[in-house]
């Protein structure tokens, strides 16, 4: 694909609507509510998503708790045995 392609490519749908939005000059406390709506939606979607991943994968809810312990436990450079205390 050329630079000039690349220039021309159509926005979403979704940023189309942004751009709507924000020719409405909304002030620096509704910009900030936006950003929250859009992070508590896209949130709410990732969580959907990944729930319904687990189920069909016959995955948990303790199984994913237990990952992310380890992971965290991990990132932090914690050795922890099978007798580790629950976060």
């Amino acid at each position: 694909m050329t630079q000039a392609s690349q220039s021309t490519q159509e926005l979403s749908a979704l940023q189309l609507e942004l751009l709507k939005i924000y020719s409405f000059e909304p002030s620096e406390a509704e910009l900030i509510e936006l950003k929250n709506l859009l992070a508590r939606f896209f949130a709410q979607r990732f969580t959907e998503k990944a729930s319904e991943a687990a189920k069909a994968r016959h995955i948990s809810d303790s199984d994913l708790d237990k990952w992310l312990e380890d992971e965290i436990f991990e990132i932090l450079g914690i050795s922890c045995e099978k007798n580790c205390e629950p976060i």
